[in-house]
């Protein structure tokens, strides 16, 4: 199979494992990566990505390694053998130079509740200060349930 965006497992320089697995060998595509730092988007876009392609399998794999400086690594792995995976990886990483969403609606709900999150985290005097910046009432800050403006600045602003 020809493939344009997706590329073959190469051994980095500094490799240091001596796993046999096919996913460690030219047999394997890397698909998308996250880590521990990774952020929204990447997130999303790891989910919705192996979701597409079927999830785990013998022929699809999640490597889950460690790494000195991110804490650990994942990385999506393709065997060369399963071509319908292949095609839409390919297909997935050549839509994501165009566009960087793979779900909008995923990667939306993310967002919301990473902020929500962040919301009932905060004190009402840093509560107040996101209502006022967003325009939204003040009072609003006693609630804990998130407050939306027409602008989605308060999730934004949190979410991140």
């Amino acid at each position: 199979m020809e493939t344009l965006n997706i590329q073959r497992w190469q051994r980095p320089e500094s490799f240091a494992t001596f796993c046999k697995a096919w996913f460690y060998s030219p047999k394997a595509f890397v698909f998308l990566g996250r880590n521990r730092d990774s952020d929204l988007l990447t997130l999303s876009n790891f989910e919705c990505a192996l979701k597409a392609i079927g999830g785990e399998s013998e022929t699809v794999r999640v490597v889950r390694e460690r790494h000195w400086a991110c804490g650990w690594v994942e990385w999506i792995a393709i065997h060369e053998s399963d071509c319908a995976a292949l095609a839409v990886a390919d297909e997935i990483l050549g839509a994501l130079a165009d566009y960087p969403v793979l779900d909008d609606e995923h990667f939306g709900e993310l967002e919301w509740n990473a902020a929500a999150a962040e919301w009932e985290r905060m004190g009402v005097a840093e509560r107040v200060d996101f209502c006022s910046d967003a325009g939204v009432s003040i009072f609003a800050a006693r609630r804990d349930d998130m407050p939306s403006d027409a602008y989605g600045t308060i999730v934004e602003r949190l979410a991140y």
